[in-house]
């Protein structure tokens, strides 16, 4: 018997479920405030937000595609759709890398940085609002633990 059939599966504990669904539902609605706070104040979406974020993290300015995919946990098609749509947008610019002909940049635009500019104090707000006057320094503290160990356990562990 492998553990994908239903029988060698441990159903969660009551207790188990009750903590899981809560961390379901505060992921799903911080989500959904988030991305409908960044789409209505600021024109973006959560993945131009992320994208923004990312390019803007380093002090060039640029990043390479695949680190870029990498960094954002992101498939290469997903990233390559969602660079075109902010190309068009005039966020972001595409730069071929001289020292790797099959290699590309994603670099912020000028129009890009005024909107991330923009957007990023009430985003910084928002999230204090939503979250970090919630909760006391040591619980945000044990968060930020608690998310990074889950993030590596999701790293290490297949699920296929």
């Amino acid at each position: 018997m492998n553990d994908t059939e239903p029988s060698a599966v441990p159903w969660l504990s009551a207790d188990e479920q009750r903590a899981w669904r809560a961390f379901v539902r505060v992921h799903l609605k911080l989500s959904a405030r988030m991305a409908a706070d960044l789409q209505s104040h600021s024109g973006l979406s959560s993945a131009d937000f992320e994208v923004l974020v990312a390019v803007t993290d380093v002090s060039e300015g640029r990043v390479r595609f695949q680190d870029l995919a990498k960094d954002l946990d992101w498939e290469q098609s997903r990233l390559s759709h969602q660079i075109r749509r902010m190309i068009k947008r005039d966020l972001v610019a595409r730069e071929e890398c001289e020292e790797d002909g099959r290699g590309a940049y994603v670099a912020i635009s000028e129009h890009g940085r005024a909107v991330i500019e923009a957007a990023a104090p009430r985003h910084v707000r928002v999230v204090r609002r939503l979250v970090l006057d919630g909760l006391t320094a040591e619980e945000f503290a044990e968060l930020g633990r608690l998310s990074a160990k889950l993030s590596d356990q999701i790293d290490r562990v297949e699920t296929a």
